[in-house]
């Protein structure tokens, strides 16, 4: 075994930082004999200083994280402060300075993660985030290994686990939206302010991740569709139900039939209940790949929280450490197919469209007429009359697979008709 340590810095020392840092401690000689080299936590850097953090060195803490990683003898920086900056320039300065890069930063990695592949590449250092996406499931090193010599062609899972508790609860209590968030609040599933998760900001930076190393083509945060959770209602999963199928918020990466173009997108939608997805509950994760040969493929575990995002970070330091000791370095950016990312309007499934209408008759027949028109063949129809004395009836839509573009003209025309009082959902069917 190499006697001299190899040396990590580690930015950052939240939950995830701080059980990086007793792992590290408390299984100092596995990961010795695992990497062939012993590890030592050489410096550590936070913002607040005075903060007593058990288990480390006070001697290693420092408020300069800039000096840190540019330190001479720094074999490893792992990066969990999150954010772009200073995030970006440290860990460009860290490459710079002789140091590999283990980072949990997906909004980082999903808007300039080809960047820091070059920048990595340039000066012969690995870049890895396996806990950028997913937490603790091994899903980045088997696209980006295990499935190198096969063709992915979609990526379809469920990425955040906030959203699918909050959609969870709604589908297994009748709970409405709110109803639900402030339950995830109060146990600590949601943050003070769920922006990020619930509208599904943190989705599209995993799968603007996810379909980069899949369809080997740099696709970025601005590439990604995205759409929120909050307008999906009690009266949706009703209808779900109707249908067989439940609701959950979906990273969607695809590639085109024709293999010329990929699409990603992130907004909620109805999968049917036999579909392993449907059947993931709680804050849990899941992501369900499709290759050409080793067909269908399903990742599950716990998506988040320190001990899981912890556990990826360190799979990725003992790969990294390894690399190091093999002088060697791990996969980099495969971008060689270099595909064009297709518009959202250009996406083909299936939609259930749930409109008010007025309770008379020939309505169902004007809007069959609108469907008809801009070449959207409808499936299913169910309408039902209220008992509210307004005069409206409940009219529910289900499409065979259409083009988004072409479901956006059906609306738009819908909404011009005197008789259509108002389109109350719009819901994409997935997984068929």
């Amino acid at each position: 075994m190499r006697t001299r340590p190899l040396k990590v810095a580690l930015l950052g020392c939240g939950v995830v930082g701080s059980e990086v840092a007793r792992i590290m401690t408390t299984h100092a000689d596995d990961l010795a004999a695992r990497i062939g080299a012993p590890v030592e936590l050489a410096g550590v850097a936070v913002r607040r200083p005075s903060r007593v953090r058990e288990g480390i060195d006070p001697e290693l803490v420092t408020t300069d994280a800039t000096a840190l990683v540019k330190r001479g003898d720094i074999d490893v920086v792992v990066e969990v402060i999150g954010g772009i900056e200073p995030a970006r320039t440290l860990i460009t300065t860290a490459f710079e300075h002789g140091a590999s890069v283990v980072s949990a930063n997906k909004a980082l990695l999903a808007q300039d993660g080809a960047a820091l592949h070059a920048v990595a590449e340039e000066q012969g250092r690995d870049l890895y985030y396996e806990a950028a996406v997913a937490g603790a499931i091994p899903l980045i090193r088997p696209l980006r290994e295990s499935l190198a010599g096969d063709k992915v062609n979609r990526v379809l899972g469920i990425v955040n686990g906030t959203t699918n508790f909050i959609l969870d609860k709604m589908d297994s209590t009748g709970a409405g939206y709110q109803e639900a968030l402030d339950e995830a609040t109060a146990l600590g599933y949601a943050e003070a302010d769920p922006t990020a998760d619930v509208e599904g900001f943190d989705a599209a930076a995993k799968a603007a991740i996810l379909a980069g190393i899949a369809f080997h083509t740099r696709v970025r945060l601005d590439d990604v569709y995205r759409e929120g959770m909050t307008e999906v209602t009690a009266a949706d999963f009703v209808s779900a139900r109707r249908m067989g199928c439940t609701i959950k918020l979906l990273a969607i990466c695809e590639r085109a039939a024709d293999g010329a173009s990929v699409t990603a997108r992130v907004h909620p939608a109805m999968i049917p209940l036999d579909h392993p997805l449907a059947s993931v509950r709680g804050a849990y994760n899941a992501v369900f790949v499709e290759a050409e040969a080793a067909g269908q493929l399903m990742f599950y575990g716990p998506g988040a929280g320190g001990s899981p995002t912890a556990s990826a970070v360190l799979g990725d330091l003992v790969a990294v450490c390894r690399n190091l000791v093999g002088g060697a370095t791990g996969p980099g950016d495969s971008a060689y197919a270099q595909l064009p990312v297709s518009p959202m309007g250009e996406v083909v499934t299936r939609y259930h469209i749930s409109l008010d209408v007025a309770d008379k008759p020939g309505v169902l027949a004007q809007v069959a007429t609108v469907f008809a028109e801009h070449g959207v063949s409808i499936d299913t129809v169910r309408q039902q009359g209220r008992q509210d004395g307004n005069g409206e009836a409940s009219l529910v839509v289900v499409t065979h697979r259409a083009s988004d573009a072409s479901l956006s003209g059906v609306v738009e025309a819908l909404r011009g008709l005197d008789t259509v009082r108002g389109v109350a959902s719009i819901m994409r069917v997935e997984g068929e």
